[in-house]
């Protein structure tokens, strides 16, 4: 039996600038010239206005349709059946993680190429072949491996820089998980995204993403914060949506995303952002492999620059309910999730011991300035 490849993959291309959603029907061009557009409600008339006339006056076509909030096997249909019925050659998805997830699913069901601009920087959803599929309540249910990277990722930074700052700080978190995840992937020879191995490449791409945020994190959110486009921010961008994306995947996951995972089973997460979970993930596996305080110390402070939730209290937990962190534990230990990237064998018994102490953790560094 031949040994499992080590592998880097990536979007045919990445594209960061502003003023990059009214040359969309430049980018369709390259691959089709009957675009079916999924857009989140909020930039809807945005992408009428900027999109539609544009596309005419090329001779090309374009069908726009809302996104229902959730990525679910029955959205995925709903929309795969107007694609077809309008003809579409290219899938656009315009809008956040879900939004852009099911345009991945789409165009993968229907053998379509797929086109995606972000409209917040709170995953890194648009570079990876892949897709996170819920139920309909809005519990995790699994993930849909593709075949291959979206053709296009189109980061418009007039549109990033606009969005609210919690979206924003949602994208952090999860980029700040990339390198840990990565590192404990590639010293344990795991399985990556692409069910490889991981590559020293996406370990080296994963620590980019890293050393991106720990260098820019404090100025990209006073340019967040004032709604404005600049170099700190472009650059950490970079680091949310292609490095953690292209890190991610080729240098693979672990505890961190597997507890979020987890953390879906919850009714009372059920309004915080997948970032904003994947940081409590994060500092669960810090716990959980005994990290050196230095680096805890740099993990905290980048979450509090950003101002993303520390304690379980601060992403919504009303009340702790033993039975119910349990079933976390053991979502997250599940043999089809990542837990097994980790260096060390971890039981769900390790997992919650590690997080009634990360948000014990959490709480005394809240208490400080």
């Amino acid at each position: 039996m031949l040994p499992t490849p080590r592998t880097v993959t990536s979007p045919k291309k990445f594209i960061i600038g502003p003023g990059l959603l009214s040359q969309m029907h430049d980018y369709v061009n390259d691959f089709g010239n009957n675009a079916f557009v999924i857009s989140d409600e909020f930039i809807l008339d945005r992408v009428h206005n900027q999109s539609t006339k544009a596309f005419q006056d090329a001779g090309m076509s374009i069908t726009i349709e809302r996104f229902n909030y959730e990525c679910t096997e029955t959205e995925i249909n709903r929309l795969g059946s107007l694609a077809i019925e309008n003809g579409a050659n290219v899938i656009v998805g315009i809008g956040g993680g879900k939004t852009l997830d099911s345009a991945k699913a789409v165009a993968f069901y229907h053998k379509l190429p797929v086109i995606l601009y972000p409209t917040i920087a709170s995953t890194d959803a648009p570079c990876t072949a892949l897709a996170v599929i819920y139920k309909d309540d809005g519990e995790f249910d699994r993930y849909l491996f593709l075949p291959q990277n979206p053709d296009a990722v189109i980061a418009d930074t007039d549109i990033l820089a606009a969005a609210p700052a919690r979206f924003f700080a949602a994208g952090v978190g999860d980029a700040l998980a990339t390198y840990f995840e990565a590192r404990a992937c590639y010293q344990s020879d795991g399985i990556n995204l692409v069910l490889k191995k991981p590559s020293r490449t996406g370990l080296g791409l994963a620590k980019l993403c890293y050393e991106l945020l720990c260098e820019n994190v404090a100025a990209a959110m006073d340019a967040v914060n004032n709604k404005v486009s600049t170099p700190a921010l472009e650059q950490t961008i970079e680091a949310t949506i292609y490095l953690s994306g292209v890190g991610a995947e080729a240098g693979g996951l672990a505890a961190a995303h597997a507890i979020h995972n987890g953390m879906t089973a919850v009714p009372d997460l059920h309004g915080a952002q997948h970032g904003e979970k994947v940081t409590f993930g994060l500092l669960t596996q810090l716990v959980l492999e005994n990290a050196p305080q230095a680096e805890i110390d740099e993990v905290i402070r980048i979450i509090k620059t950003v101002n993303l939730p520390l304690t379980l209290k601060d992403l919504g937990l009303k009340t702790f309910v033993e039975a119910e962190w349990r079933k976390v534990a053991e979502i997250a230990c599940s043999k089809e999730d990542t837990m097994g990237n980790m260096t060390m064998q971890v039981t769900p018994n390790d997992v919650y011991n590690a997080m009634i102490a990360a948000n014990s953790m959490a709480e005394r560094y809240s208490a400080t300035q």
